[in-house]
């Protein structure tokens, strides 16, 4: 049966299928069968799906707005979502045109299309037209996709600039100058100036130089090492693969030529990542959920093939290239990926609670500069290299947990072999007050830590919660934990202070000890008065299967596990709660609309001697059995005066907390 539907434009359209990989490779890439030839297909496939809403060239790249808070909710932004389509699916464009000039999709030439809606940007009669910035305008949406832009046209003018008419690109330098040579956002937001203003460096046009150099060089400030930008204030994806991308593409097709000390301190900072960033993905080649702009999924590899720039005889480019190769099929060939032939905005499918409110539908195909890697030559290792799990193969061994800390950024990076799952600790200091975008505060962040197994579940109104303690503020209402402040990371264990937004008496002292199949937590309650308190362990979401619910008694203790046939969770109390419970939410998870997570509870009063909360959260893959050492792997636990807890585990390792 072949689907269509009716989009908005009212001509019928066939909707895509998820993504299929033919005639896989799997000598060449054993692990996933996809091969730079694949990749120029999913490409295409993205493209396919946006070309689906233009029948001619006057077609504007608009798709059907998700319901939610993304924009646009009046007319007025209906020009730069125009400007959002257009920009960003270029990313996907602009490669496959350098190979292919002549490159046809829906009985439309695609440079065709984007030179003449190029050329519409700067045409007062259009209404596609971008009005000139101001004189005393500040940033905005039409300045990052102006960016977008240059950064395709950069590597693509035979194409997408050489050709335009002399008046056309008159007009566009000035619109686009007019944004380039301005004020811009502290933070990745400055690499849209430097683009615009390379771009026309390169076509021989007087630019500001002066301000080039000075956003070049405090783009530079925010290195933090290990790979690690920080994107003012916050850690995430973005301020990893954003700035190294940005400094890599610039460096590359520009900076290298003209300014090529700073290109230097670009490409310097780029070669740290391959110590770390590769350990942030999980076996199987899957991205956590975490950050803002989830959306944007597959962009998170783009650093692994840019790699192939880098004459690196120390890089694994099998590795890069399963990683890489491995989120495209986690989220290509999911069926909840694609609707309407449009990337959804969320994780999986459409998922609100991931969704900000700078989005439109057309946002989505940032995403798409993963395919800058297609730039790099078909004889380049990271192609023809043989794809392999790098680390997972023989550095990191079953029945260990593997911490990378990376000490500026203050991020930890835990491996689980034993279920090949990767999971993140990082930054999270928001007030709810103060985020006036609403996603630094809210579970994009504030979650105890993110797992590549367990994508984040939002929290309910009625204080279900995930990955983070609730407390029960002066208003009655469950409010999460946002304000962390990192202390150390020592011996294993991640240390952190945390304060309940409205009201700073409320304090926890937290520790997060990762173990070979889960984490043991020991939190310290520090607060001046009675709480009501919740904690969540990882939620699971519903499948066909189902989720199954037992408890096992293991030395004086219960374990309450779930298992929905893919993974198994287990929460065991050790000390100081009250009660466990499984709460089944709806509506919460980015998987599937019914889930599970496990909930331990505790009641305070005035009485209560002991503060402290050692929490056991373990977890399986479905159908392995749960030995008594795997679910209580502790021999003793001892509180030790008001500040230290002695740990003493059955595999003879010792932990002494001192908070």
């Amino acid at each position: 049966m072949v689907l269509l539907s009716v989009n908005f434009y009212g001509f019928a359209q066939k909707e895509l299928e998820p993504f299929q990989i033919n005639n896989p490779d799997y000598k060449l890439s054993p692990h996933t069968g996809m091969t730079k030839q694949h990749w120029e297909d999913a490409a295409m496939y993205l493209l396919k799906g946006a070309f689906s809403y233009i029948n001619t060239l006057d077609d504007p790249m608009k798709f059907p707005k998700q319901p939610g808070k993304s924009y646009p909710h009046d007319e007025g932004r209906v020009p730069t979502e125009k400007l959002e389509g257009l920009c960003r699916t270029l990313f996907v464009a602009a490669p496959l045109l350098k190979e292919n000039p002549d490159l046809t999709i829906n009985n439309i030439k695609v440079a065709d299309y984007y030179r003449y809606q190029i050329g519409l940007l700067a045409n007062p009669e259009s209404p596609s037209y971008i009005v000139p910035r101001s004189k005393n305008g500040g940033p905005s949406q039409n300045l990052v996709e102006f960016g977008a832009l240059a950064v395709s046209m950069l590597i693509n003018p035979e194409v997408l600039w050489h050709p335009l008419p002399d008046d056309q690109k008159a007009a566009l330098s000035k619109i686009m100058l007019s944004y380039g040579d301005g004020p811009t956002v502290d933070s990745n937001w400055k690499f849209f100036n430097i683009f615009v203003l390379s771009f026309f460096k390169e076509q021989g046009y007087k630019v500001n130089e002066k301000l080039l150099v000075e956003y070049l060089e405090r783009s530079l400030t925010h290195y933090r090492g290990q790979g690690w930008y920080n994107d003012s204030p916050a850690y995430d994806y973005y301020s990893m693969w954003a700035f190294q991308m940005y400094g890599m593409v610039w460096s590359e097709y520009f900076g290298k030529k003209y300014y090529p000390e700073i290109a230097e301190k670009f490409i310097n900072n780029f070669e740290d990542l391959k110590d770390n960033y590769p350990y942030l993905f999980s076996k199987d080649g899957k991205m956590i959920m975490y950050g803002r702009s989830i959306s944007y999924r597959i962009g998170s590899v783009i650093p692994f093939p840019l790699m192939g720039f880098q004459d690196d005889d120390t890089i694994n480019y099998g590795w890069m290239r399963r990683i890489s190769s491995g989120v495209i099929k986690q989220f290509f060939t999911h069926p909840d990926f694609i609707k309407d032939n449009v990337p959804t905005l969320g994780f999986y499918g459409a998922f609100e609670p991931a969704v900000q409110n700078y989005s439109c539908r057309g946002s989505v195909y940032w995403m798409g500069k993963a395919f800058l890697g297609l730039l790099v030559p078909d004889d380049n290792p990271f192609w023809t290299a043989t794809e392999n799990n790098g680390a997972w193969e023989d550095e990191l061994k079953k029945d260990n947990v593997y911490n990378k800390f990376q000490e500026a950024s203050e991020i930890l990076i835990t491996d689980y072999p034993n279920i090949g799952a990767s999971e993140i600790r990082a930054w999270c200091h928001e007030k709810v007050k103060d985020d006036w975008q609403k996603f630094r505060s809210t579970e994009n962040y504030n979650r105890l830590s993110y797992n590549s197994a367990f994508p984040w579940q939002a929290d309910g109104e009625d204080g279900e919660v995930a990955m983070n303690y609730l407390i029960k503020n002066k208003n009655k209402a469950w409010e999460a934990f946002r304000l962390y402040d990192f202390k150390r990371f020592e011996d294993g264990m991640y240390f952190r202070d945390v304060v309940l937004e409205t009201d700073e008496s409320i304090k926890f002292n937290l520790v997060d000890i990762p173990l070979a199949n889960g984490i043991l937590r020991v939190d310290r309650n520090v607060s001046d008065k009675p709480l009501d308190i919740r904690l969540g362990h990882y939620a699971l979401p519903k499948f066909e299967a189902g989720i199954k619910v037992t408890t096992k008694k293991v030395k004086g203790y219960e374990a309450t596990i779930i298992d929905n046939g893919s993974y198994q969770l287990a929460m065991i109390p050790v000390l100081g709660w009250d009660k466990t419970e499984v709460v089944l939410t709806t509506g919460l998870h980015p998987e599937s609309n019914e889930s599970a997570v496990i909930n331990v509870t505790k009641s305070e009063t005035d009485s209560d001697a002991n503060k402290v909360y050692a929490t056991l959260m373990l977890w399986k893959k479905s159908g392995e059995k749960w030995t008594k050492n795997d679910l209580f792997p502790l021999k003793n636990i001892e509180i030790l005066g008001d500040n230290a807890i002695y740990i003493n585990f059955k595999n003879q390792l010792t932990k002494t907390i001192n908070f």
